[in-house]
């Protein structure tokens, strides 16, 4: 037999193979039917066929899905995915297909693409040796077209200046397009156009946010930022006004009435919109009935009205240090839809009849009308719980009681409890931080909270549990999926460090283990490190219509009823819910997973505002506050700096390497530590460090402290 070298047939039939694969819709096969498809019948010839073949495999032609058989390996010429800026004007490209590697992309070959933008991606062929390249052959949608920053005049145009750092175009605004800005204002700018060959995108200004620095102008910013409107359109705002007050007897005829059941609600002292209530009385068998009451947001916002699709639009209230965005213009979510003392409301309800165990004997669900006794801060009824004397108490004793027995129980099923500090301000009438202070949660919080988890798990439980396979009914549910093993193993080893033992053989024990870690930490200086650390390596839950389970509570089935004031799946559920009581079947479930994603979404986005606004509270408390010294713990390390958060007030800011000056420190990723190269000098996360204020950026939200060695 010949070498491959001399192979006479090699060029002529490697183009013959390709031809086989082709014709076969790549179909994959062995050597001796490609020589059969050939009509090769040479032992020769079948050699080198089968020498083409294994030759290939390494030079990337082919593939071997299978032991002997092979196919075609199809490189994608053409490639979407998202934009993902660097500091240089360069990109990468993450590829919607996971199997595939992130795509190098030039500045110069971006084709005005941004960061977050979706794009085709034309690939080229990779040199030995280097990370794959591409260009940018088609914006198929923006992540965003709309930022805030300042705006830069001069006599016969303005520039705008973006906030956002992945932002690396500045934008020119025509004097026309500046909608009364001035020069130095703080604005939210839209780009309207982009010529071909132009370096910078067109805009115009779409609001003033006011003076930069401004309390109230950031806050706006920080809204606009993250895609959240300022103000309601006026037809949204007119819907909402034109809907009446007025509760007809027609409307109370056509549900369950709880008028004459004691009702009440539980919710912080500022709170305005309160979306749940609870009933309580003593049944004849000494059973207790339940009512678990909220407000019936889906009775007032009707399917493809205005007032519905800016809802699902925005999706959450946002919640910022100092205001709360609301889902619903105010004529629902503090009016018409909150459960108010004293006044009769429509509601959807989960009414449970539950032993002295806490065992569910029966339940209902449906539309209600409801009358609020009482309205309790959350202070006023964890008095209540100890030992104040009221005319309600025996029922939030019991309701407390019961609370502490579902409580238990969760726990015993694996459920995991994450009891982080938040953080909270004290501010004064301009909104400035004068104080940090952490909310502690007690029994008042968990009685609550345990009765709509009740309410949330036995609604999934109803729908999920009806019907198999392909009559199963579409629903949205809240999952959680359980936690990537290689991301607990690093976070079990962490916690190794602090003395604590981590099991995570099963499921099981992993959630039995983390709770016995969260009770053992609580109150210690290291609480809120691992405690972040711990959620980080879990999933994060989202809305779907494909899985029912949540791992961090240890249930089967669980759903978002409780909140629609403020959450858009909660009104989904209940539109769901609703429709197959009346005896629905058949639904979109494609459409719900798209809502149900969009929803997911802008929850994110949300979270994201909420902590950007906590940053910018932290600079601006620790604005005043230049050479204070501090003790911190450090919280996060970078190949550029390391994260200290002041034990304190809970602010956190960074201590970049550069200003270490006593060694040449990098980053031990694996371990979570900085290292210095000459003395060897280890500073880890958890380690508690002297650190000194050195600067603040309030626009950047970013504050820097020197090391006290």
């Amino acid at each position: 037999m010949k070498s491959k070298k001399e192979n006479p047939y090699k060029e002529v039939l490697t183009q013959l193979i390709v031809d086989v694969f082709e014709k076969s819709g790549n179909t994959p096969l062995n050597y001796k039917q490609v020589a059969a498809k050939l009509n090769i019948k040479e032992s020769d010839a079948k050699v080198a066929i089968a020498d083409i073949l294994n030759d290939g495999i390494k030079a990337g032609q082919f593939e071997q899905p299978e032991r002997g058989k092979f196919k075609l390996r199809q490189l994608n010429v053409y490639i979407t995915g998202k934009v993902d800026m660097t500091a240089d004007g360069s990109a990468y490209i993450v590829p919607e297909d996971e199997l595939e590697n992130d795509i190098y992309v030039a500045p110069r070959k971006l084709r005005q693409a941004l960061h977050g933008d979706r794009v085709k991606v034309h690939v080229y062929e990779r040199k030995k040796g280097r990370k794959r390249e591409g260009e940018v052959v088609e914006i198929l949608t923006r992540a965003k077209t709309d930022f805030t920053g300042t705006v830069d005049m001069s006599n016969s145009y303005a520039f705008f200046l973006p906030d956002d750092r992945k932002m690396l175009h500045d934008i020119f605004i025509p004097l026309d397009n500046l909608n009364g800005a001035k020069d130095g204002e703080k604005v939210l700018v839209s780009i309207i156009e982009w010529p071909k060959n132009a370096k910078n995108p067109i805009g115009r200004v779409k609001h003033v946010l006011g003076k930069k620095g401004e309390n109230n102008t950031e806050m706006n910013a920080i809204l606009a930022d993250y895609g959240f409107p300022l103000e309601f359109p006026k037809e949204v705002e007119n819907e909402a006004n034109a809907i009446s007050d007025i509760i007809s007897s027609e409307e109370i005829a056509k549900r369950k009435d709880f008028r004459q059941i004691t009702t009440f609600t539980i919710d912080p002292a500022d709170a305005k919109d309160f979306d749940d209530a609870i009933s309580y009385q003593v049944l004849e068998n000494g059973n207790y009935e339940i009512g678990v009451h909220i407000a019936d947001v889906s009775h007032y916002v009707i399917p493809e009205t205005a007032l519905d699709k800016e809802a699902f639009e925005r999706g959450t209230s946002v919640y910022l240090v100092d205001r709360v965005i609301p889902m619903l213009p105010e004529r629902l979510s503090n009016n018409l839809c909150s459960l108010r003392p004293n006044e009769d409301k429509l509601c959807f309800s989960a009414v449970f009849e539950l032993d002295e165990k806490a065992n569910v004997v029966d339940q209902w669900f449906g539309r209600t009308v409801i009358h609020s006794d009482r309205r309790f801060t959350y202070e006023e009824a964890q008095e209540i719980i100890e030992g104040k004397e009221d005319a309600l108490a025996p029922a939030i004793l019991k309701l407390n009681e019961l609370a502490f027995i579902l409580r238990e129980r969760k726990f015993k099923n694996g459920a995991i409890s994450f009891e982080s500090e938040e953080i909270k301000f004290h501010l004064d009438g301009n909104g400035k931080p004068i104080g940090v202070y952490t909310k502690i949660r007690k029994e008042a919080h968990k009685l609550i909270e345990d009765f709509m988890l009740l309410a949330n798990r036995k609604v999934a439980e109803f729908i999920g549990k009806q019907g198999r396979g392909k009559n199963k009914l579409p629903f949205v549910y809240r999952f959680h999926d359980v936690p990537n093993p290689e991301t607990l193993t690093n976070f079990s080893q962490f916690a190794s460090r602090f003395g604590h033992r981590l099991i995570i053989k099963s499921d099981k024990e992993t959630a039995k283990s983390l709770n016995s870690l969260m009770t053992k930490i609580e109150g210690s200086k290291e609480q809120n490190l691992l405690t972040s650390l711990a959620v980080r390596s879990m999933a994060k839950a989202i809305y779907t219509t494909k899985s029912t389970s949540h791992y961090g509570l240890a249930f089967d089935y669980y759903t978002h009823f409780t909140s629609p004031i403020r959450r858009y799946p909660d009104v989904m559920v209940h539109r769901l819910l609703q429709y197959y009581l009346d005896g629905g079947t058949k639904i979109n479930a494609e459409h719900y997973e798209k809502m149900s994603e969009h929803s997911s979404q802008k929850e994110k986005k949300a979270a994201e505002a909420e902590r950007a606004s906590i940053k910018y509270k932290q600079a601006e408390f620790l604005q005043d506050q230049i050479g204070v010294e501090y003790t911190g713990i450090v919280s996060g390390v970078t190949e550029w700096g390391m994260y200290v958060e002041i034990e304190e007030n809970k602010c956190e800011g960074m201590v970049r390497l550069r200003d270490i000056t006593d060694d040449f420190y990098t980053l031990d990723e694996k371990n979570y530590a900085i290292i210095g190269q000459r003395k060897k000098k280890v500073y880890q996360l958890g380690d508690e460090v002297q650190i000194k204020v050195k600067k603040v950026d309030l626009e950047k939200r970013q504050i820097d402290f020197t090391l006290i060695t």
